[in-house]
């Protein structure tokens, strides 16, 4: 499978209270934190290709990633992160599955408009233990 990977300069800013914030100065609304440095590094990635995902699904053009040389961070550091979005939309891609429920099963739960497909994520991600 391919990937489409994106990369854009980030803030990884000490704060006062001892957490790390992390600010991606390009994309409006892009930001997370943590306690420690490998944290803030997870949930930079996380951050920024969840808001990449939206922003794709949205149909909305990414803005250019600006220079690393050219943003500063008074308490902290600046690093590029990368994110791997094509694989993340892939795996999220709804596939067909063919499934049997009883007949009256069927029956109510048309009648209470419950989404199939939805219940059965659910169910599988609870039965999972994913959620």
């Amino acid at each position: 499978m391919k990937s489409k990977k994106y990369v854009y300069p980030a803030q990884f800013i000490n704060e006062d209270n001892g957490t790390i914030s992390v600010y991606f100065p390009d994309l409006d609304g892009c930001h997370t934190y943590d306690d420690t440095i490998e944290g803030a590094s997870i949930m930079a990635k996380d951050a920024l290709e969840g808001y990449i995902e939206v922003i794709l699904e949205m149909g909305k053009e990414l803005p250019k990633p600006s220079n690393i040389k050219e943003i500063t961070v008074d308490d902290g550091f600046v690093m590029m992160v990368v994110a791997d979005v094509l694989n993340m939309l892939e795996e999220n891609k709804p596939i067909k599955k063919t499934l049997s429920i009883p007949k009256w099963l069927d029956r109510e739960a048309t009648n209470a408009h419950l989404n199939f497909s939805g219940v059965l994520r659910d169910a599988l991600i609870e039965q999972l233990k994913m959620g």
